[in-house]
């Protein structure tokens, strides 16, 4: 057995529960690390990312605009959007919080909330003088995080459509 494969096996074992040995891999495979106790924090916390996250575009993003707040309507008078713009966003904000929390629309779901933030940030930029800027940008960040780490469902979603067509 080379070391290799026996480090893969002993780490196997190790993270097994009430010490059972895991099922071991074939020869010269390495166990992922998601079949490890770390990788299943590691999806806990992405988990726990982005429901917080979708909770952030439901309740404090969407909602204003969707129930044409005042503060909300007055940005988006003062872009020239109006209330159409507003409900628009609210919209697509909603629907990016809703995808976030479902599992082949995950990954999207980020990049589409990714882009809507990167036209935030050019407008805060260019219309409101980069006073809140900087809320957009943070938001790339985690937003990023999930699309890569979830990547995987990309494949999923692209084979639902093609059954779908």
């Amino acid at each position: 057995m080379s070391e290799t494969t026996a480090s893969a096996a002993a780490a196997a074992t190790a993270a097994a529960p009430s010490g059972h040995a895991a099922p071991s891999a074939p020869a010269g495979v390495v166990i992922a690390e998601s079949a490890t106790a770390r990788g299943r924090r590691a999806r806990i916390a992405l988990r726990g990312l982005q429901i917080l996250l979708a909770l952030f575009y439901a309740v404090a993003s969407a909602l204003p605009k969707l129930i044409g707040h005042a503060s909300a309507a007055e940005s988006f008078d003062e872009l020239g959007w109006g209330s159409v713009g507003m409900y628009t966003i609210g919209a697509l904000e909603l629907a990016g919080a809703i995808a976030l929390l479902v599992p082949v629309l995950q990954s999207v779901a980020a990049m589409a909330l990714g882009a809507l933030m990167v036209g935030a940030f050019i407008v805060q930029i260019a219309v409101f003088d980069g006073q809140y800027a900087a809320t957009p940008v943070i938001l790339l960040v985690p937003l990023s995080l999930i699309a890569w780490a979830r990547r995987g469902h990309n494949a999923d979603l692209l084979r639902l459509l093609r059954r779908g067509a």
